[in-house]
């Protein structure tokens, strides 16, 4: 069974969410710092994360960002923090989901299963992929590798990043509405996190300018998003 890191400074919700997840099969390992888990991580990487935001020394958004860097590792914040705002950044940087407490365990344990079970999918489907590089233009993406390049340039992408423009090579010249790319870059749906997608469109065109490629992300009004190159798309 899969391997939960929670870290919340909180003692008896610590004990509360871990024990329920406990009792549905989960292997979880409970810190009471972002900074803790974060040490655990490096020495042994778990399947999902689950951090508070508001802790001890480094807050859930640093520790976020810190796990960004290196790992693609699921991650759902759980806090008491419900402004939009806080919302917002916790989606851009990087998080699948944002659950404001209080909050019914059903519903941490259905966004789990959808997590775990979207990553179980992907690994599937890429196994069953010729692992033939992606290309499009002179953008290439390497399965093995893991990495975009622009010629010969390398593009420094978050992993949010990589996914969304791995998404849209995938269906290079067609139009992906921003709703399927909710669903299948952050695990969403609704019209709320819509911007978050607009930011990641953003960074993305300009590391791609940046690094002199000669495909685009066309912004198709009123649905989504295009990749395509920039004689038919600018």
């Amino acid at each position: 069974m899969a391997l939960i890191y929670y870290a919340d400074d909180e003692q008896e919700i610590r004990e509360i969410v871990s024990a329920f997840l406990k009792n549905d099969g989960y292997q979880v390992r409970a810190f009471e710092t972002g900074d803790l888990l974060l040490e655990a991580f490096h020495r042994e990487p778990c399947d999902l994360v689950l951090l508070d935001l508001m802790m001890p020394g480094t807050d859930g958004m640093g520790i976020l960002a810190a796990l960004r860097k290196s790992s693609r590792v699921p991650i759902i914040l759980l806090t008491a923090k419900d402004t939009d705002s806080d919302y917002y950044s916790g989606l851009t940087l990087g998080s699948d989901d944002y659950i404001v407490k209080p909050f019914k365990p059903v519903i941490l344990l259905a966004k789990i299963h959808a997590l775990l079970r979207r990553v179980q999918f992907e690994k599937e489907e890429k196994a069953e992929k010729t692992q033939k590089d992606l290309r499009c233009g002179n953008l290439t993406y390497s399965w093995k590798k893991r990495e975009f390049r622009a010629g010969e340039r390398l593009l420094p992408l978050t992993p949010t990043e990589m996914r969304f423009l791995e998404y849209l090579m995938l269906h290079f010249q067609e139009a992906v509405s921003k709703e399927t790319l909710l669903d299948e870059v952050w695990g969403l749906g609704r019209d709320l996190e819509s911007r978050v997608a607009d930011e990641t469109n953003r960074r993305l065109r300009r590391k791609l300018t940046e690094a002199q490629a000669d495909v685009y992300v066309q912004t198709v009004w009123g649905y989504g998003f295009k990749l395509t190159e920039k004689n038919e798309g600018v």
